[in-house]
C-alpha cells in the first residue's frame, strides 16, 4: 500500500511539474508572439505621430519618396544580401515548395473570396476588386518585419539571432518573384474593367462605352507598327521585332521586373554558381564589400517600411469604405484575416505528411505558414490604383491591416504551439 502511494505521489508530481512547464511554454509562446506584432505596431504609430497634423514632419511628398526608397533600394538591398548568402543549388532544389506554397495559397484564396463575395454580394464594380482584396496575402514586407522583430530577441525558439534572421529572410525572398509574377498577370487580369462596360469610378461610378479591342491605347502602336512594316518592306525582320514587343507588352514583363524580383534573380543566380559565389558573398572574397554595403542598407528597411506605413495611415480610410460599403469590408477583413489562414495550416500539414518539407526546418514551416496569415498585400493595392481603384484599395488595405495586428499575434502563438 505504500509503494502505491508513494508510484501515485510521484506520478503526481511528475504531472504538476509537466502542468507547469505546459504552463510556462504556453505563456513563453504568447510572449515571442506578441513581442514582434508589438514591435511593428509601435514603429508604425511614430510613423504615424511624425504624419499627423501635430507634428506634421512626414508630409506625403515625403512619405511617398520614402516609400519609393525603401522598394527601389533598402528591400532588393536586403533581399540580394540574404538570399544570396544563404541559397544554393541544393537549397533551391530542398525549397521547391515555397513558391508552390504562395501558389496554392493564392488559389485557395480567390476560391475563398469568390464564396465570400457571392454570400455578401458587395457593388456591382467591386465584385472582383473583393475576391483579389481576399487572396493576395502579403508575402513579403510584413513576414519579413515580423522575422526581423522575432529573431532579435535571444529567446526565440528558432536559434541564434543571426542564422534565425539570415534563413527567415532567404525563405521569405525566395517565394517573392513567384508573387510579383501573380500580381501582374492574374490579379491585374481580375481587376480589369467589367466586360459590361467600364466605370469611373471617381465621379460615382457612371457607366462608360465599352472600348473597342483594338482601341485599347496599349494595342494601337502594335497594330501601327505591323501595318507600316507590312506596308513598308514585309520583312521578317519587322515581324519578329512587333512579336517581340507584343509579348513583352502582354506579359507585362515591365511590371514583373521590379526591382526587389530583379534582385531576387541575381541573388538566385550568383549563389547557385559556387564561383561567383565565392567572389562575392563570402567574407574574404575580393567584392564582399558591395554586399556589405547591402547588409548595411537592408538594415535600414524594416524601420523606413514602418515608419512608411504608420505615415500612411493618418490620412484614414477615406471615401473608399463608403463606396466599398460596411459589409463588404467586414467580409474583406473576416475572409483574409480569419478564413484563409486555417486552410493554410491544412496545406502546410498536408505536404508536411507527404514528405514535401525539409526534415526538422521550424523555420522552414513559420515561413510557409505566415504566407498564408498575412494581410492583404500593399502591391495589390498598387496594381489596384493603376486599374482606377486607388481609394477603394486604400480603404480596404486600412482597415486589413487595422485588424490585422490582432489576428497575427493569434496566429503566431497557434503556430508556435503546433511547430514547439
Amino acid at each position: 500500500m505504500a509503494r502505491f502511494l508513494l508510484s501515485w505521489l510521484e506520478a503526481a508530481v511528475v504531472a504538476a511539474a509537466a502542468a507547469a512547464v505546459g504552463h510556462q511554454s504556453l505563456l513563453g509562446s504568447i510572449t515571442i508572439a506578441v513581442l514582434p506584432v508589438a514591435k511593428v505596431f509601435t514603429l508604425c504609430f511614430l510613423g504615424f505621430l511624425m504624419a499627423s497634423k501635430y507634428v506634421n514632419i512626414f508630409p506625403e511628398n515625403g512619405r511617398k519618396l520614402l516609400n519609393g526608397l525603401v522598394f527601389s533600394l533598402l528591400l532588393p538591398c536586403l533581399i540580394f544580401s540574404q538570399l544570396g548568402q544563404a541559397i544554393t543549388l541544393q537549397k533551391m532544389l530542398q525549397w521547391w515548395f515555397i513558391p508552390v506554397n504562395v501558389i496554392l495559397g493564392a488559389i485557395s484564396g480567390s476560391i475563398i473570396g469568390y464564396v465570400v463575395v457571392i454570400l455578401v454580394k458587395p457593388p456591382y464594380p467591386y465584385f472582383r476588386f473583393s475576391v483579389i482584396q481576399i487572396a493576395i496575402g502579403n508575402i513579403g514586407n510584413v513576414p519579413l518585419v515580423l522575422i526581423a522583430a522575432l529573431c532579435r530577441d535571444t529567446s526565440n525558439p528558432f536559434g541564434d539571432t543571426e542564422t534565425c534572421s539570415t534563413q527567415g529572410t532567404a525563405y521569405i525572398s525566395y517565394g517573392q518573384w513567384v508573387g510579383a509574377i501573380i500580381l501582374y498577370t492574374y490579379v491585374f487580369h481580375m481587376l480589369s474593367p467589367p466586360p459590361e462596360g467600364t466605370f469611373d469610378l471617381e465621379d460615382g461610378n457612371l457607366p462608360l462605352k465599352i472600348p473597342q479591342k483594338d482601341a485599347y491605347p496599349e494595342n494601337v502602336p502594335l497594330l501601327e507598327q505591323e501595318d507600316s512594316q507590312t506596308d513598308s518592306d514585309n520583312s521578317m525582320k519587322g515581324k519578329i521585332s512587333s512579336f517581340l514587343v507584343l509579348v513583352y507588352d502582354k506579359l507585362q514583363l515591365k511590371q514583373i521586373l521590379q526591382p526587389p524580383i530583379v534582385a531576387s534573380i541575381l541573388a538566385m543566380v550568383i549563389g547557385t554558381v559556387p564561383v561567383l559565389k565565392k567572389l562575392i558573398f563570402t567574407r574574404d572574397a575580393p567584392l564582399y564589400f558591395f554586399t556589405d554595403s547591402c547588409i548595411i542598407l537592408g538594415k535600414a528597411m524594416i524601420p523606413c517600411i514602418l515608419l512608411a506605413l504608420g505615415g500612411n495611415l493618418v490620412d484614414g480610410p477615406g471615401p473608399g469604405s463608403s463606396r466599398i460599403g460596411v459589409r463588404t469590408l467586414v467580409a474583406i477583413i473576416i475572409g483574409r484575416l480569419i478564413l484563409v489562414p486555417p486552410v493554410g495550416l491544412g496545406i502546410v500539414t498536408l505536404a508536411d505528411k507527404l514528405g514535401f518539407l525539409p526534415d526538422g526546418d521550424k523555420m522552414f514551416r513559420f515561413v510557409l505558414l505566415l504566407q498564408h496569415s498575412m494581410p492583404t498585400s500593399v502591391l495589390s493595392g498598387a496594381v489596384a490604383t493603376l486599374r482606377g481603384y486607388g481609394k477603394e484599395a486604400a480603404a480596404a488595405l486600412f482597415w486589413v491591416h487595422i485588424f490585422a495586428v490582432f489576428t497575427m499575434a493569434g496566429w503566431i502563438i497557434l503556430y508556435l504551439n503546433i511547430l514547439f
